[in-house]
């Protein structure tokens, strides 16, 4: 097995498991009261980062590894995995108002209104470049950024909305 192939496998696992995460998390903040805003565009950023993963497994898996581009990725996957301790069980992958509760305001809350979004942009982009794709990393890194406009524009509507 590569080293790129290795970086995939561990890549696919980790997107796994925040999927199950994201789907208990769900589940619960629904249980308790939570709505679902904006459902529409989720499909959009499922399709996305299946085709963004599928296209590396396929073009990508036997390619060496850039090791300063793969140094930034781990630093984003400290990042990620930040984001995810910081929220809790209010982290999903979809956007879900709990009525009442605040919003969350430490961590990297406490620096930026949507770090999660940030290690998403430089995931989409640095997991190529540490493959050698920066034409990929480029175009998929601008259609991610079509997506994310929607995503945080609703995002942020909600929160105003919730906030009244």
């Amino acid at each position: 097995m590569t080293p790129a192939t290795i970086l995939l496998v561990l890549v696919t696992l980790e997107r796994l498991g925040e999927l199950w995460l994201a789907d208990r998390n769900t589940a619960a903040l629904l249980a308790a009261g939570g709505r679902e805003v904006a459902p529409g565009h989720y499909p959009l950023i499922v399709a996305l980062h299946a085709a963004w993963l599928g296209g590396l497994w396929l073009f990508a898996r036997d390619q060496p590894l850039q090791l300063g581009w793969l140094a930034v990725f781990l630093a984003l996957q400290a990042l990620r995995a930040w984001v995810l301790l910081t929220l809790g069980r209010r982290w999903t992958t979809r956007i879900i108002i709990l009525p009442g509760a605040p919003l969350v305001r430490r961590g990297p809350y406490r620096f930026l209104s949507h770090p999660n979004y940030l290690v998403v942009i430089g995931e989409i982009a640095v997991l190529p470049l540490c493959l050698g794709w920066p034409g990929y990393a480029l175009a998929f890194s601008l259609a991610n950024a079509l997506v994310l406009a929607i995503r945080i524009r609703a995002e942020n509507a909600a929160l105003r909305s919730e906030a009244g």
